[in-house]
């Protein structure tokens, strides 16, 4: 079940910065799709864009997490690499510190650092609930999440 976080975990993106999470949010609330650390979780990246070419102007920081390498995150995302904040999870600090039991997963955090809701597992109508409620945090408009040649509805993976 997920749960709030360690505020004091370090985390790392992508391009090798390493603050904890309660300094990435200092300013705005936190956005963070965690992708499962395997071949299929690319079939997500459309969905990361339209979520976050909504979010990415409002005041919430967007984030895509995932548990592994750099290198192998490289091979999920491709481009969208370049397009997002990336952090990478190898040890799976971060996905267990907020108590995710299934990926991908969408998860709101208060500046604080507090859990404010989550989607777990590929539910077009729970992530649209969960970016229903990060908008609504944010004054913004919430964005469409689903779209054509989404993957299949999944309870997701393994955590």
């Amino acid at each position: 079940m997920a749960q709030n976080p360690d505020p004091l975990l370090p985390v790392t993106s992508r391009a090798g910065v390493t603050r904890t999470l309660d300094d990435w949010a200092t300013v705005f609330n936190l956005a963070i799709v965690v992708l499962p650390d395997r071949p299929e979780a690319s079939g997500f990246v459309p969905v990361i864009d339209r979520i976050f070419a909504t979010l990415g102007d409002a005041d919430v920081r967007t984030i895509v997490c995932v548990p592994s390498t750099p290198g192998i995150t490289d091979r999920i995302l491709g481009d969208a690499g370049e397009r997002h904040l990336v952090w990478c999870d190898p040890d799976r600090a971060l996905v267990k510190s907020l108590g995710l039991e299934r990926l991908p997963a969408l998860v709101h955090l208060r500046q604080d650092t507090s859990l404010v809701t989550a989607a777990q597992g590929w539910s077009p109508t729970e992530w649209q609930r969960v970016t229903d409620e990060i908008a609504r945090h944010a004054h913004w408009t919430s964005p469409a999440v689903s779209g054509r040649n989404d993957p299949a509805p999944t309870a997701g993976w393994p955590a």
